[in-house]
């Protein structure tokens, strides 16, 4: 007789495992740039570390971006047309000026772009974007000067960095209104920030012995025309969709210890009968959080059978839990596998010549076309914002179900601390109800942002750029739905840790006490009304910086 199930491996977690391989162990003191080999761990140690990496150029590289440039200079001199070298840009691409106007044009280019608009990007981004446009020239195919990258790092390793505003730019030509600002700090012409202290970047260049640069043929069009003001939101996007996921499914399982849930929920047999990696990954971790506490080894909570001539009867105990506990690796599931993907897209992009024309030194010839074009960055960001949004909703829903009294299994309502009725403290307090509604808020607006930005192409600049992508607001996006989503997994965290307290510490596993302690080194318990803003930041920041699941894996490797 056939078995009608198939012997399918199961695919534990070590505490190693629960590690995203995009957080490489240990701290790079140096990242050397050749347009090839950037990692988005290197670009996010660079935007967001205390101690950030030092960043070179390799030295094969300073070779093919002196050889691309002398093939640029050769081809100028020739009479021949180049665009963005000889001629106007965009539509303006049939005017074509002599080699002596190029610098003059390159100049003008910086200073009609500069149009954007809106609040600053913050600082790890204007890092980020620093980093990916270096390295995308140090490809060697631009035309450029090596100094000119060398001036662009030596800003990036001050930390002297240009102010961007985030609006403006449509995805292609690239990003050509932010990143003109990029230009505008080599070039001394903009407005610069270091150490929180904005002044010309002609002042601030001179303060560090540094030389503004006069930019000759391309290197303006080079410098802006590209995706990496995109790609500095992208890669700190999926930063923080790795952190989110694992804090979801460590919500996932302190919501299921503190309601009493079902830890059967989460055996290796459901998903190795619906394999999708990210899924399978996410119930693995949940199961390591669940280990030692004391439902865990129940593993099935079966009903007594119902007594002979009973017909019907009510269970005090539901058979399953609801689906944003149930169902919750099949959400963060979504966010891991997104992730796998959209990683691999946006390291492409970040080790890509993603500007135009570029120099063929092999054939000797000029490539005009069209790589400045964000499709990937714009259809991974949307993809990954809508992931992480519906992270947001889940974790909305779990709270729900932990501050209301008819849902929480008997926790007090809205968590607030126990007293008896005729105690003068009965009736006036009330724990979690604004945390509650704070988070709904959150999950509304994250929920917003899911629109794609990608499906709103329009035809631009005199009908050249008729078709564009649209990937900076798509990452745009991403990058700010991260940090909402952020904010209410901090809140639910802490409303964990409450209900933990009021049901008693002791049905923590060890993995999930790590995480309770050091949120209650934040955020102490709530014996009365107080305001929680500051709190929620706190904890909120120990998600994003990583220390919430360096905790956590610590204590399952020990």
């Amino acid at each position: 007789m056939l078995s009608n199930t198939l012997a399918v491996e199961s695919a534990p977690v070590t505490p190693e495992g629960l590690l995203d391989p995009r957080y490489p162990v240990g701290r790079a003191e140096e990242i050397s740039i050749d347009g090839y080999r950037l990692r988005t761990a290197d670009v996010a140690a660079v935007a967001r570390s205390t101690e950030r990496p030092r960043v070179t150029i390799a030295a094969g590289s300073r070779d093919r971006m002196a050889q691309s440039r002398q093939l640029k200079d050769h081809l100028a001199a020739s009479g021949i047309p180049i665009y963005g070298v000889t001629s106007g840009f965009g539509d303006s691409n049939t005017r074509q000026i002599s080699d002596a106007k190029s610098t003059e044009l390159q100049r003008n280019l910086i200073r009609f772009l500069g149009s954007g608009v809106g609040p600053a990007a913050p600082d790890e981004v204007v890092r980020a974007t620093m980093l990916v446009r270096a390295n995308c020239l140090a490809r060697g195919t631009s035309g450029v000067r090596p100094e000119l990258v060398q001036l662009l790092i030596d800003c990036l390793n001050l930390d002297l960095l240009p102010i961007i505003p985030e609006r403006g730019s449509v995805g292609a030509s690239g990003d050509l209104v932010p990143l003109s600002y990029l230009a505008g700090l080599l070039t001394g012409q903009a407005q610069a920030v270091f150490q929180g202290v904005r002044k010309p970047a002609g002042q601030a260049l001179a303060e560090h012995g540094l030389t503004p640069v006069e930019l000759i043929a391309k290197e303006g069009l080079a410098l802006v025309n590209g995706t990496s003001f995109m790609s500095g939101f992208a890669v700190l996007a999926l930063r923080d969709a790795a952190e989110l996921a694992f804090a979801a499914d460590l919500c996932t399982a302190l919501t299921s210890q503190v309601l009493r849930g079902n830890p059967g929920h989460f055996a290796d047999f459901l998903f190795d009968h619906k394999p999708h990696p990210g899924v399978r990954q996410s119930a693995a971790v949940v199961r390591q959080m669940l280990k030692g506490s004391a439902s865990f080894d129940q593993d099935v909570e079966r009903p007594a059978p119902v007594p002979g001539g009973v017909d019907f009867r009510e269970l005090d105990q539901p058979i399953q839990d609801r689906y944003s506990i149930r169902c919750a690796p099949h959400v963060t599931g979504v966010v891991r596998d997104a992730l796998e993907w959209a990683e691999q897209w946006i390291t492409t992009e970040i080790n890509s010549s993603n500007d135009n024309p570029l120099f063929d030194v092999e054939a000797g010839v000029v490539r005009n076309g069209g790589n400045f074009y964000g499709g990937h960055v714009g259809l991974a960001m949307d993809a990954l914002k809508t992931a992480v949004a519906s992270l947001g909703d889940l974790l909305d829903r779990q709270l729900e179900l932990t501050v209301d009294e008819k849902f929480n299994n008997g926790l007090t309502p809205n968590l607030t601390p126990p007293v008896d009725p005729d105690d003068h403290r009965a009736g006036l307090h009330h724990g979690f109800k604004g945390m509650q509604i704070t988070a709904s808020a959150l999950a509304a607006e994250a929920l917003k942002w899911t629109m794609p930005a990608t499906s709103f192409s329009r035809s631009t600049e005199a009908h050249n750029q008729d078709k564009v992508s649209m990937g900076t607001i798509a990452a745009r996006d991403a990058y700010a739905v991260g940090g909402l989503v952020r904010q209410i997994a901090a809140i639910q965290l802490m409303a964990l840790c409450q209900a933990a307290d009021l049901r008693g510490p002791e049905l923590l596993s060890g993995p999930t006490r790590a995480a309770y302690d050091l949120v209650r080194e934040y955020s102490p318990y709530l014996d009365g009304d107080r305001p929680l803003d500051a709190e929620i930041e706190l904890v909120s920041q120990l998600i994003g910086s990583g220390e919430l699941r360096r905790a956590v894996t610590a204590e399952l490797a020990g």
